[in-house]
């Protein structure tokens, strides 16, 4: 049977919404607590339940809305988004959490606890995959993207890629309110409880485990350097300031390389390039026996301009150009996007991908299935986004099984493993000085199921979730009468 409405009190909504834009505040933001993200829809949940349909939407938005003007200044004042793009960006997730919640509402009050908690976890993964596969900026925003510090958690990510981990952040929450629920026996209310408690335990164990299983192959060792550069634009090398960052770079990698370092990687666009020759970084790989990688913008051929990595290996006679596939809307639409994945020759079997291209599983899952271990990354982020950005990056080798070398102006330069532990890492946000570190890395022969069935895992959450939907119609009596506005 449906439960009635309960008569609430007055201040039950306002602090409902107060509880889990605070808690959401703290977790969607640019340095994310994780642990708030498991508490974030609590307060909501328990007040959905026992209210009607249409507060019950209304403190939704609310919620979410007020909780993701955390990102304002960010997309507002750092980025300097448009006005419209902005508002689109802190109103979009609070829309979209609104099937979720109002699911978990019907089914929930409908004496169905079962099928509500779980609907919560498989409305919001379906809706965030398919919001990701239509966003320009793929995944950003994804709440598993809060539990970076939380390894045994992110470690799901291997089997589900990020999906899973969002997925079990939101049964938490889901389970949580379900055992205080004003609707359904007792009895199925428990067992609802049990199986979402068993399947964290479960996800948490291998976790744990998949954090012991780890021996390394071999370890690598890896320089990062970022040189300042005047203003925020790249250094034309056919000029004096370009052969003043050049000879920067050379002379760090120089020290770099006297340190051990067998691989440097420098960050995106850090020169302005008319031809893809660059003598002075060949003379470096042939002289030292290194690999170098620099992003440039490509000016090569004037009407096909490129976002660009450069490759320069010992003895070779042309660097091994990638470029980028992903961009950010308007400010690089000068770019022509590129199409191919790179794959350095030898051991390791080394991959390129340049900043925004990590932001897409398709990125990290291309690589996984050509058995990559290493991916080199030069980036470019905007200082205050420094932490995220770099972590979003370290979520798709844990997806794909391959450790990480990235380096980004006005961001980290870090050196990450296949289980997301940062290995070494220096900030050059907000740093006008040269900043670079050097560190073994260690790589494996990793095989992730998640390269098997790639985004699966979220597709079948949105089958499940609308199957949900169509049963939740479906059902007589009260809760229907309660969804359609009551």
């Amino acid at each position: 049977m449906a439960s009635k409405p309960d008569l609430l009190p007055r201040w039950a909504a306002p602090i409902a919404v107060a509880g889990t834009a605070a808690l959401w505040w703290l977790a969607a933001g640019l340095q994310p607590l994780w642990w708030a993200a498991w508490l974030a829809p609590v307060p909501l949940l328990a007040y959905v339940v026992r209210a009607r349909a249409l507060p019950s939407a209304l403190a939704t938005v609310l919620a979410f809305g007020l909780g993701g003007m955390t990102l304002w200044t960010y997309v507002h004042e750092v980025i300097r988004l448009p006005l419209a793009a902005c508002v689109q960006i802190v109103l979009t997730p609070a829309l979209l959490m609104l099937p979720p919640v109002l699911l978990f509402r019907v089914l929930a009050r409908g004496g169905r606890p079962l099928a509500a908690t779980f609907s919560l976890p498989l409305t919001a993964t379906g809706l965030s995959w398919l919001a990701a596969a239509t966003s320009p900026h793929g995944t950003y925003g994804h709440i598993a993207y809060s539990q970076m510090e939380a390894l045994p958690v992110l470690q799901v990510a291997a089997v589900t890629g990020l999906w899973g981990v969002g997925f079990l952040v939101w049964l938490f929450a889901a389970v949580i309110v379900m055992v205080t629920l004003p609707a359904g026996t007792r009895h199925a209310r428990w067992r609802a409880a049990t199986v979402s408690a068993a399947l964290v335990v479960v996800a948490l164990g291998y976790g744990t485990w998949r954090l012991q299983a780890d021996e390394p192959v071999k370890d690598l060792r890896v320089g990062l350097v970022s040189i300042g550069t005047r203003g925020g634009n790249e250094a034309e090398l056919d000029t004096a300031d370009g052969q003043r960052v050049l000879d920067a770079y050379v002379a760090r990698m120089e020290r770099l390389v006297d340190d051990g370092a067998q691989l440097l990687v420098a960050p995106e666009s850090s020169l302005l390039v008319r031809t893809h020759s660059i003598p002075a970084l060949q003379a470096l790989a042939d002289r030292r026996g290194v690999r170098v990688l620099m992003g440039v913008e490509d000016h090569s051929n004037p009407a096909r301009l490129h976002n660009a990595a450069l490759l320069f290996e010992p003895r070779a006679t042309q660097p091994v150009p990638y470029y980028k596939h992903h961009f950010i809307p308007v400010f690089e639409d000068r770019y022509t996007r590129g199409t191919v994945r790179t794959i350095l020759p030898g051991s390791p079997r080394t991959g390129v991908a340049i900043c925004k291209d990590l932001d897409f599983t398709s990125t990290g899952l291309a690589y996984a299935r050509r058995d990559v271990q290493l991916l080199l990354v030069p980036a470019w982020d905007f200082d205050v986004d420094a932490w995220m950005h770099g972590r979003m990056a370290v979520m798709r080798g844990v997806e794909g099984g391959f450790a990480m070398a990235r380096t980004a102006r006005n961001g980290d330069l870090t050196l990450s493993d296949d289980r997301g532990r940062v290995v070494a890492e220096a900030s050059a946000a907000g740093v006008a000085e040269p900043v670079s570190l050097v560190a073994d890395l260690p790589l494996r022969d990793t095989r992730t199921p998640y390269r098997l069935w790639g985004d699966a895992f979220a597709i079948l959450c949105l089958a499940l979730a609308t199957l949900l939907a169509f049963g939740a119609v479906r059902m007589r009596g009260r809760p229907v009468a309660d969804a359609a506005g009551r």
